[in-house]
Parts: structure tokens; sequence; C-alpha cells
């Protein structure tokens, strides 16, 4: 089901809707799609509106949506953020993949996805969220 994400357009905007046959996401339509779709967890709000250009605008409801998020460690799941400075600039999400921990990403070249550590080195600042409200991460036990 990942490959099905991987051939998905970039869009600003998008959120899901067909363009040639093939859904067309922007960073954020991907993370939460992503999340509910593969990892069954909570749809998150859609922010359809916000463009990409817009990073006030995108902090703003980043901002709003982590006061319902915790840090944490990556997790297949998780919200990767990017920031530079106080701007949140970018989202992506965990994903695992042959085993490993990697992050799946939308830009305007399309998806694609990188291990954490290459991820990392993309960016000046990367922080992970989970939901404040999961007793636990998914695909794990508790204790």
């Amino acid at each position: 089901m990942l490959n099905d994400y991987l051939t998905s357009v970039y869009r600003d905007c998008g959120r899901g809707e067909l363009v040639r046959g093939r859904p067309a996401h922007d960073c954020w339509s991907l993370v939460r799609e992503v999340r509910h779709r593969l990892y069954g967890l909570p749809l998150l709000p859609s922010f359809g509106g916000i463009h990409a250009m817009d990073k006030e605008s995108l902090t703003a409801a980043h901002d709003q949506q982590r006061e319902l998020m915790q840090e944490c460690a990556p997790f297949p799941g998780a919200i990767a953020a990017v920031y530079r400075g106080r701007l949140c600039l970018h989202v992506a999400v965990v994903v695992e993949i042959e085993g490993d921990l990697a992050v799946l990403e939308t830009r305007p070249g399309g998806p694609r996805w990188m291990r954490i550590p290459e991820f990392e080195r993309q960016y000046t600042r990367v922080r992970y969220y989970r939901d404040r409200d999961l007793p636990i991460e998914p695909g794990r036990a508790p204790g």
C-alpha cells in the first residue's frame, strides 16, 4: 500500500483527489492519509486551504495541531515536522521500509522516502510528534 503513495503526485492544497488517475497530495495531506489508512490513527484536520508557500498560516495550523500532540522518538505513524526558527516549513510521516524506519514526504518533485538519518541531514531542525491521547505508540507493546 505504501507504493500507492509513492506513485501519487504533488499538488499544493491537494487532498487525495485524482489527477490523471493518480491521487494528488501536499505534504500535510500525505501525512494525514498515511497515518490514518496505514496505521489506523485518527484522521487529522484537513487544513486544505493553506498554501505551501504561506508558512505563517502553515505554522499556525501546525501549532494548533501540535497542542494535541507530544514530542516523541520516531516510530511508524509519527509526524516529522521541519522547522526554521519558529516556522514550520514542511511535514512528513515516519514509515517502516524493509524493517527500518524511514520518512515519507512529498514535495513539488513528487513523493520520496529516505531513511531517518538522511532525512534529518536534509533539514536544519526536525521534531517528531505523536497523538497525545494514544496510550501507546502504534505497533508497540505497552510497558
